[in-house]
């Protein structure tokens, strides 16, 4: 953030005290040029009930859903006709998309429950039920109940494009949710928002999958914990992890910080919360099918190496598999080692870490250890990383990393899925892997180095202390490890 000559830190133009990502923000400053520049003094920021639409608010979600259509444009090729017509066209144009598949490849033309009828063998021979934890399940079949029926099977090819768009709609809302959620849980900071609104990595890969559902949910309670409402932050922590695993990692950082500010009561609260919201969404579910249910996990614990991870890498270089059991070992040993990590840099920092550093690390190293990478794993990412380190230039060297990825793992598989395919070797594909880590992990040591010297985060600068910490902000230290080598 920039300083006036008496040392001060900037607060953006007068009347306001919302931080101006013009005046904070170097590259942001840089790009204003091509809208007039930088804010001046003068500048008066529209508020709701003023009178003004143009709320900070409003133009983000506005500028996401600008950004949700430019994927969709980017995606026309395979909606028009490259999902129809063969596996290589898609990966050519780069262009895949989950959705429009599993629409018959999951039963859901067919008119079969998830989780409740077993698929027939010939729409899909190798899973009998959804491998997608319940509440995505509940998502994707919401869609299909909205997609018109058809008669005949050439009305197929149809109804999987209005599935995609149908899904596609609800993924749009979802990321305005997201993008709302985000610009208020840092209240003096609601345009580092578009650092997810504007983000290029949510451009390419925000309808691959159905991630930005539990993305939305996230964000969602990290607001609510914000705004000191552990139990209902707790209910959307567990409702996003019924959507999807990851966000149940939300669980470790806030132990370790409410361990050292004592806030164990908040903590319980949100735990109580998430359990509650976790068990009312999946128990009928298991009482159902409980073969059904458990599939996701089945299937993730069978999973051998996959696209975009180390493991594959190791794999392919040895050319030799590492074994099942080997595999999830070694996924949980690294998982369980950088997680210990980040916990001993918490509770030995000097001053405590916020929150979204400490999720962002967890979650990153989740994605790291992972035995398979999906491009559209990133946009688990971007949210926490707006919150974790608002600056355009470190999220736009790890973002160039994504984006390298998205386009190597499409051009690998068109050379790899039919007999003398153009596209990525083997080799360039594991150099697009090492890269995507690489840019993954500089970010993360940014963070890193913004919680061992505080006076290098930008949200510190103003002399906040954590303001997506809800009940943590300004709270005092109860337990640190320096305090137990003192006493020691």
């Amino acid at each position: 953030m920039s300083s006036t000559s008496t040392g001060e830190p900037d607060r953006g133009p007068a009347g306001t005290d919302r931080v101006c990502p013009t005046v904070d923000d170097p590259v942001a400053r840089a790009g204003s040029e091509l809208i007039g520049g930088p804010a001046g003094r003068r500048i008066r920021f529209a508020r709701r009930g003023d009178g003004s639409f143009w709320t900070p608010l409003r133009v983000m979600a506005l500028c996401a859903v600008v950004i949700f259509a430019l994927g969709m444009v980017q995606k026309y090729p395979c909606y028009a006709q490259d999902w129809f017509q063969g596996a290589n066209a898609q990966y050519v144009h780069a262009c895949y998309s989950d959705i429009p598949h599993l629409y018959q490849g999951r039963g859901f033309a067919g008119g079969q429950i998830p989780y409740v009828d077993r698929l027939p063998d010939k729409v899909s021979p190798d899973l009998h039920y959804l491998e997608y934890p319940v509440l995505t399940g509940v998502f994707m079949q919401i869609a299909a109940w909205l997609t018109p029926g058809g008669t005949v099977d050439s009305d197929i090819v149809h109804r999987e494009q209005i599935f995609y768009l149908v899904n596609a709609g609800m993924l749009m809302v979802c990321l305005v949710i997201a993008v709302v959620a985000v610009a208020r849980t840092h209240r003096r900071r609601p345009w580092d928002a578009a650092l997810l609104a504007l983000s290029p990595a949510v451009l390419l890969n925000a309808t691959i999958n159905w991630d930005l559902f539990a993305v939305a949910l996230l964000a969602v309670g990290m607001a609510l914990w914000a705004r000191k409402r552990p139990v209902w932050a707790g209910v959307l922590f567990g409702l996003a992890t019924a959507a999807k695993l990851y966000p149940v990692l939300i669980f470790g950082p806030l132990l370790v910080l409410c361990w050292r500010a004592g806030r164990w009561r908040a903590l319980g609260q949100a735990a109580a919360g998430a359990a509650g919201a976790w068990l009312v969404v999946n128990i009928p579910w298991m009482i159902a099918n409980p073969t059904g249910w458990a599939t996701f996990y089945t299937f993730s614990q069978s999973r051998g190496e996959d696209y975009g991870s180390f493991w594959l890498v190791l794999m392919q270089q040895r050319g030799k598999a590492l074994g099942i059991d080997s595999l999830n070992a070694g996924e949980g040993i690294v998982m369980v080692v950088c997680c210990a990590a980040v916990g001993l840099l918490a509770l030995a920092a000097k001053r405590r870490p916020r929150l979204p550093q400490l999720a962002f690390l967890v979650v990153a190293a989740f994605v790291l250890s992972n035995k398979v990478y999906s491009p559209q794993y990133v946009v688990w990412l971007v949210p926490l990383a707006a919150l974790a380190r608002p600056r355009w230039r470190d999220l736009l060297i790890w973002q160039a990393g994504e984006c390298l990825y998205f386009l190597g793992i499409w051009m690998y598989l068109a050379a790899t899925v039919v007999e003398n395919g153009k596209g990525l070797p083997q080799g360039g594909y594991h150099l697009i892997i090492m890269l995507h880590i690489l840019c993954t992990l500089y970010l993360c040591g940014v963070i890193v180095r913004d919680i061992l010297a505080p006076d290098r985060d930008p949200v510190r600068l103003d002399g906040s202390d954590d303001p997506a910490g809800g009940v943590l902000d300004g709270a005092p230290d109860r337990f640190t490890l320096r305090s137990l080598v003192v006493r020691q």
